[in-house]
């Protein structure tokens, strides 16, 4: 493991900008902290088969706010790569790649590592910005100044997704006035019923826009940026009705988001996918261009899965991507270095139970829902085998014996319900359950469907 930053949690010591994530850790929850349960509720601490390295984020917070603080997310990583023992050569940055017969080889500041399968968790943090007149002058979200350095300033923010809104909110106690645009309306995550959209803790500009308190939310393109002056002039085009408007203001910050630092990856061959240009990726997270070229963390995110209900995977935050790791972990040492996964036999008695619990309590399921799902084989010798947790598209198009693919998933009216996805000699069905209002689908009327969809395959 090379890092070219100075210690674990390099990110962290400069986004977000204003201090708080937006991903929860509840120290006082349902289940015992550290079990696999309670991971529901925890979705910063990574994972670990050591008991004391598990949960790691509820020593850490000082209990002010269940979202933890940019300093204490630092600190959760720090303190894991401490107490699992991780060699990390830090200070060392990746420069370029080549291949050499069967090795890869990875230039660094620090020389070069030959390895037989790379895997590239560089993160989504170089700033990105679209094509657009002017917006070269205007400094970008990763390089916005103290807060209170906008003190009675007209502030204009092109972007209204989350680090918009975050700026925004950062700013209302300062900004005379604070414009946000683009030519998309902005999707609140409470109106979309899921994390798509602008998170809750970052409404409050939208209520000063609807109330009209000194906030604008604009759905508008932005033609071109000049000068005025000291001032800037941001000329746009109401999408709605072809209009031109003129904002003068004192700033103008550019909250369009970021890319993957892949480096020379794409003159190997390595294609990349949307605005964004990330890598295009396998259900397992390899280059779907490059075979032999994995990748980790965020970057998972362009991995789309089924994309159900066209709501996408939580691959973007750590709660969805740990998950996929430990897959790509067992993935990558079955196929390159021949160690075969362990995959207990499940009694027939018990599959129905342990189905149901699953999609009651699996916090993979519930973290990655429609994308992630709990797979139980059938096997002539020795019955029914659990495969473990997979990636629910590999399920779906990949074939195999005769199975069962449990998983979570979540329609636009929010309601969440489990879905079994049969395989029988190769013809996949699909059998939706009710949903509950508790979520806890250990019901007789849930035992009664899981039955009936198991019937003659598992049971």
């Amino acid at each position: 493991m090379i890092s070219a930053d100075e210690g674990a949690g390099g990110m962290f010591r400069r986004w977000p900008f204003f201090q708080r994530l937006l991903s929860w850790t509840k120290p006082y929850a349902p289940f015992e902290r550290g079990s696999r349960e309670y991971e529901r509720y925890d979705w910063n601490s990574l994972l670990a088969e050591d008991q004391k390295d598990r949960a790691l984020m509820t020593t850490i917070m000082d209990g002010t706010s269940y979202y933890p603080s940019r300093p204490e997310m630092e600190r959760n990583l720090a303190t894991f790569a401490e107490h699992a023992g991780l060699a990390v050569r830090y200070g060392c940055r990746w420069t370029a790649t080549r291949r050499d017969g069967e090795r890869w080889v990875l230039e660094t500041t620090d020389g070069e590592y030959r390895c037989q399968v790379p895997i590239f968790a560089v993160g989504v943090a170089e700033p990105w910005r679209p094509q657009m007149p002017g917006i070269e002058d205007v400094p970008h979200y990763a390089n916005t100044r103290p807060a209170e350095s906008y003190a009675g300033k007209r502030v204009f923010i092109i972007g209204k997704e989350n680090s918009g809104f975050e700026l925004a909110t950062g700013f209302l106690q300062w900004a005379k006035l604070i414009v946000l645009a683009s030519p998309s309306p902005a999707k609140l995550s409470i109106n979309t019923r899921t994390l798509v959209g602008v998170r809750a803790r970052y409404v409050q500009p939208y209520e000063d826009h609807v109330l009209a308190g000194g906030v604008i939310v604009l759905d508008a393109s932005i033609e071109h940026i000049d000068r005025a002056g000291a001032a800037f002039r941001v000329h746009t085009r109401k999408a709605d009705a072809q209009s031109d408007l003129v904002f003068e203001v004192d700033d103008v910050i550019a909250a369009t988001g970021f890319t993957s630092p892949i480096r020379d990856l794409p003159k190997l061959g390595v294609a990349t996918v949307g605005r964004n240009k990330l890598p295009a990726q396998t259900p397992f997270w390899e280059s779907a261009t490059v075979p032999g070229v994995y990748f980790g963390g965020t970057i998972h995110q362009a991995s789309p899965g089924l994309r159900k209900h066209g709501i996408p995977s939580n691959s973007g935050g750590v709660n969805g991507h740990r998950y996929n790791g430990r897959i790509l972990a067992r993935n990558i040492a079955a196929k390159h270095f021949g160690v075969k996964p362990e995959r207990p036999v499940v009694p027939r008695a018990e599959v129905v139970s342990y189905v149901l619990a699953e999609v009651t309590n699996a916090p993979e399921l519930w973290h990655q829902k429609a994308y992630l799902a709990r797979v139980l084989l059938r096997d002539e010798k020795r019955g029914v085998v659990d495969d473990g947790i997979l990636p629910l598209q590999s399920f779906v198009d990949g074939g195999g014996p005769d199975a069962v693919a449990v998983s979570l998933e979540e329609d636009a009216a929010g309601d969440i319900y489990p879905v079994l996805y049969t395989r029988r000699a190769g013809l996949i069905a699909e059998e939706t359950l009710p949903p509950h209002p508790l979520h806890d689908f250990r019901t007789r009327e849930h035992e009664r469907a899981v039955v009936a969809a198991l019937e003659g395959l598992l049971l």
